[in-house]
C-alpha cells in the first residue's frame, strides 16, 4: 500500500464508479431500444450493434439522439403501472370477503380513491386526507 497513494486511489474509485454508471446506462439503453415502439426492426438492430460495437460513443449518441424519449417512455411505462396497480387493488378490494362485505368494502376503496385524487390535485390538505382516511377506514 505503500507504493499507491491517496490520489491514486481515489482516481481508481472514481473510474471503476464512471464504469459502473456507463454500464447502468448501457442496460437502460438496450431495454429501451427493445421497449420502443416507433422503431422497426432495422433500426432498432442498428442502435443495438451501435451500442454494442462502439460502447461509449454508441450510447452516448442514442442518448443524445434519443434521450428525450427515452424519458417519455419511462413515464408513459410507469404511469401504466400505477393504473393496473390501482386497478388491481380496486378489484382485490372489492371481490370482498367471506363474511359477505363486499359492497362496504368496494364503496370505501371508491371513497379513498377519490379522496386520493382530491388530494392529489391539491384540493385537500395531506392533513384533511388523514382525517378523511381514518373515518372511512373505522
Amino acid at each position: 500500500m505503500d507504493n499507491y497513494p491517496l490520489l491514486n486511489l481515489f482516481w481508481t474509485m472514481l473510474w471503476f464508479f464512471l464504469w459502473i454508471m456507463w454500464l447502468f446506462l448501457l442496460f437502460k439503453v438496450i431495454a429501451d431500444i427493445f421497449r420502443s415502439d416507433d422503431l422497426g426492426g432495422w433500426a432498432k438492430a442498428g442502435w443495438l450493434i451501435l451500442a454494442l460495437l462502439l460502447p461509449y460513443l454508441g450510447v452516448l449518441i442514442y442518448v443524445i439522439a434519443r434521450g428525450k424519449s427515452m424519458g417519455k417512455r419511462d413515464i408513459e411505462q410507469a404511469k401504466e403501472r400505477e393504473a393496473a396497480f390501482k386497478a388491481y387493488v380496486r378489484e382485490a378490494a372489492t371481490t370482498g370477503d367471506t363474511h359477505g362485505h363486499a359492497k362496504h368494502a368496494g364503496s370505501n376503496v371508491d371513497d379513498l380513491a377519490k379522496l386520493a385524487e382530491l388530494k392529489d390535485r391539491g384540493a385537500i390538505t395531506d392533513e384533511e386526507y388523514q382525517r378523511a382516511k381514518t373515518k372511512l377506514l373505522v
